[in-house]
């Protein structure tokens, strides 16, 4: 992605008439993401009956647990003139790919400030070939409005609401890991939908029937968490000395002895020393802005923070960082800059800010 990113905004109060709007929106370039996303299934040895299959599962979970986020992507599919299935395998795509045949690398690391005023970043690494294919967002007629990042056709990513609630997203991966559930793509949604506390979006996230795992990072104006999620359990990890810091592995013992084996390690356990060394013996800023720096790798550091694909690397393998994101739970303020920390310098920053009511 060139320039600053495309913004939505929806504001109907009917979820699917919301849907409908996000539809229309992306009509002109939903179906070539679509088209990415089969091909990368394909690519991870997923044949298209399974991924049908998978999203009708994660249709029906989610028609159980949130009629709707449900409805929403059924207005999608109707605005943007596509398949429903399709719709609902994009949002389920980290369930989809949690059965893709052999290793990937690893992706995205988040700090987190969790003192008086929480304050975040993170990158977000994902294929190469997805970086045109994600756009900015302010939704309102949802019970919290709120601001975000998101990939074309999926409900909600990172973001912030206007209670002041902010989430950070990583994959993780555990053996139990399978494509039944509710996506966490739409439980992030939720949160940023409807949490106006801290133990609400904590709620939210412990009790959803999700089957594959992922870290959600909390911020409020009382602090900030972050809560693993698995097919076999939720595990919340409190700050240590004010800092909470997240990669792609199990930091609960419990979820880690269920690890998913070769798929993150030994990278992102090498990210996530690289940042606590970083933050050793001094405290953090208190703006979300100066984390950035912190998410800044070059190629002789012992990790890459800063995701750069590989020269000749194909389809499934191209992995890159696509948006830096930055979130201040006080302001209610989120910043987006596409591409790596190292070049935020260098490119067009977002300000998105969610009015509080």
């Amino acid at each position: 992605m060139t320039g600053a990113p495309l913004i939505l905004t929806l504001s109907a109060s009917d979820p699917y008439e919301r849907g409908l709007e996000r539809g229309r929106a992306i009509r002109e370039v939903l179906a070539d993401g679509i088209e990415i996303y089969l091909e990368l299934f394909a690519a991870s040895g997923i044949p298209v009956a399974d991924v049908t299959a998978a999203a009708d599962q994660a249709l029906r979970a989610t028609e159980a647990w949130s009629p709707a986020l449900a409805a929403e992507m059924r207005g999608t599919a109707d605005g943007a003139g596509v398949e429903l299935w399709q719709v609902v395998a994009l949002n389920a795509r980290t369930e989809i790919l949690s059965g893709a045949r052999g290793a990937k690398p690893g992706e995205c690391s988040t700090i987190v400030n969790a003192g008086s005023r929480a304050i975040g970043a993170q990158t977000w690494d994902w294929h190469d070939e997805l970086s045109a294919y994600w756009h900015l967002q302010r939704i309102s007629g949802t019970p919290r409005s709120f601001v975000g990042l998101t990939e074309h056709g999926i409900l909600g990513k990172i973001g912030m609401n206007d209670a002041g609630i902010g989430v950070l997203f990583n994959i993780l991966g555990h053996r139990s890991d399978r494509a039944d559930g509710v996506p966490v793509h739409l439980v992030s949604a939720r949160v940023l939908a409807e949490a106006t506390t801290l133990d609400e979006a904590i709620e939210i996230l412990s009790t959803a029937p999700v089957s594959t795992s992922s870290a959600i990072t909390v911020l409020s104006q009382d602090g900030a968490v972050i809560v693993e999620l698995s097919p076999v359990g939720a595990r919340v990890i409190r700050p240590v000395d004010g800092v909470l810091l997240h990669t792609n592995h199990f930091l609960d013992p419990g979820l880690a002895t269920g690890e998913k084996p070769g798929l993150y390690d030994p990278d992102s356990q090498l990210r996530l020393g690289m940042l606590t060394e970083r933050v050793a013996g001094k405290p953090l800023p208190a703006s979300a802005e100066l984390l950035v720096d912190y998410l800044v790798s070059g190629p002789d550091d012992v990790a890459q923070l800063c995701c750069v694909p590989e020269p000749g690397a194909t389809l499934g393998d191209r992995w890159a960082t696509l948006a830096t994101v930055t979130l201040d739970s006080t302001s209610r303020t989120m910043t987006v800059s596409a591409g790596s920390p190292a070049e935020v310098s260098t490119t067009s920053v977002t300000r998105l800010t969610v009015v509080p009511r």
